[in-house]
């Protein structure tokens, strides 16, 4: 597993990499131009502002997510939040198991332990690549106590 992921995580930098190098960029259509890598974006749920979860090749980006309800805690608005990306994962045809890399935006830095210990185990034996930030003056919007996103690969 632990090489899996390295290896899907080294072929997406070669391909970003690449595509930067033959400057391509995607057309009106989200997609790139024929012959040079065409690969074509799709956008599932979307909403007036973003797309819930796109898929572009192999690759799923997954939104942020947020847990706007009671009970205000910690380790139930991970589990919520968790959840959450698992159902959009689940969707696009990936699972938690394939999450290359999770930012984590908390509203309070002091929450850092608790959502340690809600967060582990939700991503199989080998965990993804994380960035753990509290964010600055006004938090995490709406009233979530933390925000996550992800890419996974299929």
């Amino acid at each position: 597993m632990k090489t899996g992921r390295r290896s899907v995580l080294k072929k997406m930098f070669a391909s970003v990499v690449g595509l930067a190098g033959l400057g391509l960029a995607a057309n009106a259509n989200n997609s790139f131009p024929e012959g040079k890598g065409a690969m074509n974006v799709t956008n599932f749920q979307n909403t007036p502002l973003y797309s819930a979860c796109t898929k572009f090749g192999n690759l799923i980006f997954v939104a942020g997510k947020g847990a706007h309800v009671a009970p205000f805690e910690i380790k139930a608005h991970t589990e919520i939040v968790l959840k959450a990306i698992e159902d959009e994962l689940v969707k696009a045809g990936s699972s938690m198991e394939k999450v290359l890399k999770v930012n984590v935006y908390l509203n309070d830095i002091a929450d850092y332990q608790g959502m340690n210990e809600a967060f582990k185990g939700h991503f199989g034996n080998q965990p993804p690549v994380r960035t753990t930030v509290a964010v600055a003056k006004g938090g995490v919007p709406g009233d979530s106590l933390i925000e996550m996103d992800c890419i996974a690969y299929i």
